[in-house]
């Protein structure tokens, strides 16, 4: 009897491990010419608790404060935007299941794709772990991480998306990634 109860729980298991695996995001430069060159990965795993911690291992990116979002598609192609061809609008806008149409940040109400704002050291890398509560790992299934080119002040005022400005890196998160 010990022996099929082993067997079903490894049964369990073996069916279901992306249900609990986490996400490395291989994360590129991106242009309006497509996707580029790596500037390396964000890791995406569970915090244990009531939400998700974000593990960036980045490098070649211009030093100070980038906007950091969760966005719709998996997909980080230029698209035409306003008649211009843009880098990573394939993307689509920020991740909003509740459909609030605000930017508030990661805990203002807002867009659920709103997070923490992503800080590159004068050597052009970015390691400093972030934790967001209120998402779980399959918020981020088959979306896009995107990092813009200036910060991100949370709100659509004096620009819109918290001014951050053109992406300037893209992820693809995808299942099975590890």
């Amino acid at each position: 009897m010990n022996r099929k109860l082993a067997l079903a729980a490894f049964s369990v298991f073996a069916v279901t491990p992306c249900a609990f695996a986490d996400y490395k995001v291989g994360m590129n430069a991106i242009d309006i010419k497509g996707v580029g060159a790596s500037v390396g990965s964000i890791t995406i795993s569970a915090d244990g608790k009531d939400g998700v911690v974000l593990k960036p291992d980045l490098k070649g990116l211009p030093a100070g404060d980038h906007g950091f979002h969760i966005h719709e598609k998996n997909n980080c192609s230029a698209m035409q935007k306003d008649g211009k061809l843009e880098p990573g609008e394939g993307a689509g806008p920020h991740f909003d299941p509740k459909k609030t149409h605000r930017h508030a940040g990661p805990t203002g109400g807002g867009h659920m794709g709103d997070l923490p704002v992503l800080k590159v050291g004068a050597d052009g890398t970015a390691t400093t772990p972030m934790i967001v509560v209120g998402l779980k790992l399959s918020d981020f299934r088959n979306r896009s991480l995107m990092i813009h080119a200036g910060g991100d002040n949370y709100a659509d005022q004096p620009k819109p998306n918290g001014g951050g400005g053109a992406r300037i890196a893209c992820g693809m998160v995808q299942p099975g990634q590890k």
